[in-house]
Parts: C-alpha cells; sequence; structure tokens
C-alpha cells in the first residue's frame, strides 16, 4: 500500500509533465529560433515572422495553402518573439519610390504619412517621378519642412524606356546614386504599421549572394490557374510580389543586373506576350534562373490585398502586420475578412494632420530643412504679449501646398488666353458647378483645407459630372494652420500655377457673365497689351441679395436689373469706396474701354498679365488684401482700364468667420491698421517719393 501522500505527488508530477509537453508543442517552435538566430546570414530570427524554411527559399505552392494554425514547418506563421537588434538610431536609411502623375502623387502622400508616423531614423527619400509628379512633390516636401527627412529628396527624372514607369524599379541600380549600397523600393500604394527601421534590418540576414529582398506573392497569379489558358510568366513556386523591396544595389552593380534581367525579358518574350505586371513578371523570371538571388521576406512586410489572396494566411492576429499592400483594382473595396481593419488604418494616414508630422527626432541632430532656421528665427522674435501675435505668427506660418491636387490637362499655348484665378475653402465649394457653368476657360484655385478636408474635397469632385468633366480646372490645395486665414498666400498660389499669357483675379463669390472668356481674350488682342501696352482690365462688379435670381445674359439685361433693384454695384451699401473709381455711371453709357484714375481703398477686379505683382502676404484674414495689391499695381505703373461689356456679380453667403472677428473686435481693426503702416513703409522703401500719393490719400477723410 503506497503512503497517503504518494497518489498527489504523481499526481501533481503528470500535471507539471502535461504542462511541460503542451508548453513544447505551444513553444517548442521557439528552440528552432534560437538555433536560426544563431544561424548566421540567410537565416532569418523568428521575430521577423512567418518562418522561413532552413534552405532560405519559399515552400511548394501548397505552402500559403495550409492552415497556419498546424503548418510549423511552413513559412507563414506569426508565433515567433525574438527580436533583431534595429539600426542605429541616427542611420540614415534610404528609401525609393516610382511615381508618376496626378493620382499617384496623392498616393505618395500616404505612404510618407504612414512611414513618417511610425519612423525613429532619418529618412533620404529618392523619388523617381515623371515631369508632373516632380512639380507636385517638390513643392509638396519644401513647403512640408519635415525634420530629418535628410539630406533632401533626389529628383530622378525617367529617361528610360519612353516613359513606361512600371518598369523604373529595374533600372533602379543605374540611376540611383552610385555609391549607395542599399535602398528599400515600395509601391506608391502601400501603408505602414510599423518602423521602416524594422525592414531595414532585414538587410542583415542577406547571405553573401543574395542581393534582393521580398515577399512571396500571396495569390495563385504564377500558378497558372487562375483561369483556362492563364499563362503567366515564369516564377519560383508562387513567385514574389514587388510591392516592397529590398535591394542590394552594389551588388547587382557587381552581378551586372542590367544584362541579367534584359536577357531574361527578351528571352521570355519569344514564347509570352507583353507582361502583365510590368517589373514584378521580369523580376520573377530573373528569379526563377537565378534562385540564388533573393532572399525571401517575411510575409507580414507585404501583406497583399488582392483579388483571390490567401493574405489571411499569413498572419495570426492584425497586430503582427507591418505593411499592408493594396495591390487590388478594387482597393479599398477588396474582399478580406479584416478590410475594416486595414481600411480604416489607410484613412488613418489619408486624412491625417501631416503638420503633426514635422517633428523633430530627439537625440539625432541632423540639418533643418531648407528655409525652416529662417523662420524659427523670425518666429522666436515674436513677443505672444503683442496683441497682434496671431497676425504676424500667421504671416511666418509655412503651409503645406499639394498644386494640382486632381488630375489637370494644361491649355494650350494661345497668345491671349486668360486663366480665372481664385481662392476658397470648404464652405464655398458649392460655387464650384456654377463657375464651371459661366467660365468655359482654365481656371487656377487654390484651396485652403485640412487632410480630412482634401478628401471630402476629392469625393465632391468625383461625384459631380460638371466638375469631373472639367479637366482644364487645376486644384492646388494649401493645408490649414494657424487662426486667420491667410487669403493672400493662397491667391498667390493659384496665381503662380497659371500657365496662360493673362489672369483674371477674381473671388469664388462672383460669377462672371457668361460671355466674359471669350470677351477678355478679343479685348486683350484688341488693345494690344503686352510688350506694348502695361495695362489691368478692370471688370465692374455687381452683387445681388437673392439666393436666386436669373442671370443677365447682356449689358442691357444687366441694366434692367440694376434699375429694378435686384442689382447693385458691389458693396454699394457697406463699402463703396471699394469700387467708386470704376465710374458705373460713366460705365452704363460706355461703348469702348475707358480709363480710369486709382484712389485710396480701391479693389477692383482685373485682368493682368500672368507677371503681374503678387498679393503682398504679410495681410491675413479680413480686410485689405485686395486694396495692398492694387496699390502695387499703380505703383507699377499698370493702366486702369475699365471694359464697358464686361461685367462680374457677387452672390450672398454667409459671412466669413474672420469677417465676423473684424466687425466685433476693436483690436482687429488696431493690428490690420498696424499691417497697413508697415506696408506704406515698405512702399516707401521701394518706390521713394513715389509712394508719398498713397499714404497722402489714406490720411484723407
Amino acid at each position: 500500500m503506497l503512503p497517503r501522500g504518494r497518489p498527489r505527488a504523481l499526481g501533481a508530477a503528470a500535471l507539471l509533465l502535461l504542462l511541460l509537453l503542451i508548453g513544447f508543442l505551444l513553444f517548442g517552435g521557439d528552440l528552432e529560433c534560437e538555433r536560426r538566430e544563431r544561424g548566421g546570414p540567410g537565416s532569418f530570427p523568428c521575430a521577423l515572422t512567418p518562418r522561413i524554411p532552413q534552405d532560405g527559399r519559399p515552400r511548394e505552392a501548397a505552402a500559403l495553402g495550409r492552415d497556419p494554425q498546424t503548418d510549423h514547418g511552413g513559412h507563414n506563421r506569426s508565433d515567433c518573439v525574438l527580436l533583431r537588434p534595429l539600426p542605429p538610431k541616427c542611420e540614415l536609411l534610404h528609401v525609393a519610390i516610382v511615381c508618376a502623375g496626378h493620382n499617384t502623387s496623392r498616393d505618395v502622400v500616404t505612404l510618407v504619412k504612414s512611414m513618417l508616423f511610425y519612423r525613429k531614423n532619418p529618412l533620404h527619400l529618392h523619388l523617381v517621378t515623371d515631369t508632373v509628379a516632380r512639380n507636385i512633390l517638390e513643392t509638396l516636401f519644401h513647403t512640408w519642412m519635415v525634420p530629418a527627412v535628410w539630406p533632401q529628396v533626389s529628383w530622378i527624372p525617367n529617361k528610360h524606356y519612353s516613359g513606361l514607369y512600371g518598369l523604373m524599379k529595374l533600372v533602379l541600380p543605374g540611376v540611383l546614386p552610385p555609391d549607395l549600397a542599399r535602398v528599400i523600393v515600395l509601391d506608391t500604394d502601400v501603408t505602414f504599421a510599423s518602423d521602416i527601421a524594422e525592414l531595414w534590418a532585414l538587410f542583415a540576414h542577406f547571405s553573401d549572394e543574395q542581393v534582393i529582398g521580398l515577399v512571396e506573392n500571396q495569390s495563385d497569379w504564377y500558378l497558372g490557374n487562375l483561369w483556362r489558358n492563364h499563362k503567366p510568366w515564369p516564377a519560383l513556386g508562387r513567385g514574389f510580389n514587388t510591392g516592397v523591396i529590398l535591394l542590394r544595389l552594389d551588388r547587382l552593380r557587381q552581378a551586372g543586373w542590367e544584362q541579367m534581367w534584359k536577357l531574361t525579358a527578351a528571352q521570355e518574350l519569344h514564347t509570352l506576350p507583353a507582361t502583365s505586371l510590368a517589373d514584378q513578371d521580369i523580376f520573377n523570371a530573373v528569379i526563377k534562373g537565378h534562385p540564388a538571388l533573393v532572399q525571401p521576406l517575411p510575409c507580414v512586410w507585404n501583406v497583399q490585398l488582392s483579388d483571390h489572396t490567401l493574405a489571411e494566411r499569413c498572419y495570426l492576429e492584425v497586430a503582427d502586420i507591418k505593411v499592408i499592400h493594396w495591390n487590388s483594382p478594387k482597393k479599398l473595396r477588396v474582399k478580406n475578412k479584416h478590410v475594416e481593419f486595414f481600411r480604416n488604418h489607410y484613412l488613418t494616414f489619408l486624412e491625417y494632420n501631416g503638420n503633426l508630422l514635422r517633428r523633430e527626432l530627439f537625440g539625432c541632430p541632423s540639418p533643418p530643412p531648407p528655409g525652416a532656421e529662417r523662420v524659427q528665427q523670425a518666429l522666436a522674435q515674436l513677443s505672444e504679449v503683442d496683441a497682434c501675435f496671431e497676425f504676424r505668427q500667421q504671416q511666418l506660418t509655412v503651409h503645406r501646398v499639394h498644386l494640382t491636387f486632381l488630375p489637370h490637362e494644361p491649355p494650350p499655348s494661345r497668345p491671349h488666353d486668360v486663366t480665372l484665378v481664385a481662392q476658397l475653402s470648404m464652405d464655398r465649394l458649392q460655387m464650384l458647378e456654377a463657375l464651371c457653368r459661366h467660365w468655359p476657360g482654365p481656371m487656377s484655385l487654390a484651396l485652403y483645407l485640412t487632410d480630412a478636408e482634401a478628401q471630402q474635397f476629392l469625393h465632391f469632385v468625383e461625384a459631380s459630372a460638371v466638375l469631373s468633366a472639367r479637366q482644364d480646372v487645376a486644384y492646388h490645395v494649401v493645408y490649414r494652420e494657424g487662426p486667420l486665414y491667410p487669403i493672400n498666400q493662397v491667391r498667390n498660389v493659384a496665381l503662380a500655377q497659371a500657365l496662360t499669357p493673362y489672369v483674371f483675379l477674381s473671388d469664388i463669390d462672383f460669377l462672371p457673365a457668361y460671355s466674359l472668356y471669350d470677351y477678355l481674350r478679343a479685348s486683350i488682342e484688341q488693345l494690344e497689351l503686352g510688350s506694348r501696352r502695361k495695362a489691368a482690365l478692370v471688370v465692374p462688379a455687381f452683387e445681388t441679395p437673392h439666393y436666386r435670381f436669373s442671370f443677365p445674359s447682356s449689358k442691357a439685361e444687366l441694366l434692367a436689373l440694376l434699375d429694378a433693384g435686384s442689382l447693385y454695384t458691389f458693396r454699394y451699401h457697406e463699402w463703396p469706396r471699394g469700387q467708386a473709381p470704376t465710374d458705373y455711371a460713366r460705365w452704363r453709357e460706355a461703348q469702348t474701354p475707358y480709363r480710369v484714375q486709382w484712389a485710396a481703398d480701391y479693389e477692383p477686379y482685373v485682368v493682368v498679365p500672368r507677371d503681374c505683382p503678387r498679393y503682398d502676404p504679410r495681410f491675413v484674414g479680413f480686410g485689405w488684401n485686395k486694396v495692398a495689391h492694387t496699390v502695387e499695381l499703380d505703383a507699377q505703373e499698370y493702366e486702369l482700364l475699365v471694359l464697358p461689356e464686361a461685367f462680374t456679380i457677387h452672390l450672398p453667403h454667409t459671412p466669413s468667420l474672420d469677417s465676423s472677428r473684424f466687425r466685433s473686435s476693436t483690436t482687429y481693426h488696431d493690428c490690420l491698421q498696424a499691417l497697413k503702416d508697415e506696408f506704406h513703409q515698405d512702399l516707401s522703401r521701394h518706390y521713394g517719393a513715389a509712394a508719398l500719393k498713397y499714404l497722402t490719400a489714406l490720411q484723407q477723410p
């Protein structure tokens, strides 16, 4: 008979043995992790999951088809936890992105936001662009002023393959700087969910032969069984996806990469049609013939949300995911059981305030972005006890600018063409359709929006048959920052992007006469403006108190509405001085253009050459922003000519926040007066005695 305590001891031992067995089954793979941790180059630690087989090559096609919960030897598990060291905190990481066109430029912004949000290292972005994308992104990064995106963005013009940007990744070893040894290459439709330094750390696992790091393709595309007569390019197993690539550029150059891929492509094109997946097909064909070149990467670094994807078997939890790749034409409408998480993650960065990413990297000193030091010094000189601190701070704010936010076709070159230039904010979007109906010519419009509002604007245009049909309207987004509306800075963005010889400087709440575009072009030609005559053509402005009224089709109809009290000269009741020099009584009878003289507070709507003076950016908020521009035109001896058949009509709307503040705050008035005084001092310094007339005119009652 056993002692009484013996069964309990045996039971406890059995329970302990059972727990150890369960632990081994659940976590025994970590022993393999430790072995691979010591395995040297070419083998991955388990933190870089899913697992890679010992030979460093992907399993056969069935690998992704296995159940990730039971595939203990496969490469799609996400259950290891050992971490590899990240690169040094201040090591510069190089990232290359190929970008062409307007829409892809918007995608780049979202991608970069996600990188900046998680990054802890300085970044050098190498952007391979066409002319359109270069203009957009160069301005965007210059005005974004992100610290430690260092030293600057590299602009690499495309000189290969007649602009076939789908093949540009293949030539990166030849077009990137020759001393650059390593680079991460990204598609524009990926979104980061982790620090890019973790991806950079994977270079440490390359063997001496490996030159390309790729994630296995997560669909059956290269298996050739998606439909009858489907003939994909050759690939190793499932093949690899090129949305995220690690390139050892130094080794690729030594291996004769350019000759290698060209020879492979030429051989395959004898029996296969043109590539379906651009550079990805050629990368895979090369790897098929030279499998030692590739280092398979953990699939969490390129979770592919394409049609027929098996991405759900790549991870155990969404928290495992490092990079999301929207490589389906359906984009956010792709089918996946976790698509709501992926979609919300993407939308977070799509609408994220990019101003918040202008943060320093602590403990990692780097030169400030161009112009940032000057701005910081000027801001440091401001006093927060100054009643006009908000005004002066807003003047110094550098706003992010995204030019040609939507696809745009530049107008053909015509010697007398005119672009309508205006600015607006979110509360004036409803004016756009009517404006497009009234003005058939090119327009350059700057919008002052938040990141989230920019996406609402995009959907607004896409949903409008009128707006989406107009490719000659250029929309430029100036991102909102600060308490006051930087109206003249926004105007200057629109003015600088006009591409025709002449511009009509208007406001968004005005509708021009239906015939005004053609009339202005004819007038410019008849008056022989340009090199022979320096003039500003005045378009008389009117207003209606009615939200609904019949728009006049001619001057005669307008005069009838004016006599009936349905129309007034613009701001007749609130600020008649603003338009008085136009001389509306004379305009009623005029048959030919007539000259008028400048007077204090005159702010007409004018047509001028594109190289006219810019608006003074010191005027923010409400008041004197257009008046100062008219003063500058007169100071530069522009002749003011009123056109007898031209008119534009202001429509009623709710007052802006800045106009309400102007009318209710004496401090606002005082600050505006201080800005006016500074403006006149600058005029005197620039124009000398000729500027005295402006100061004298303002002193008169």
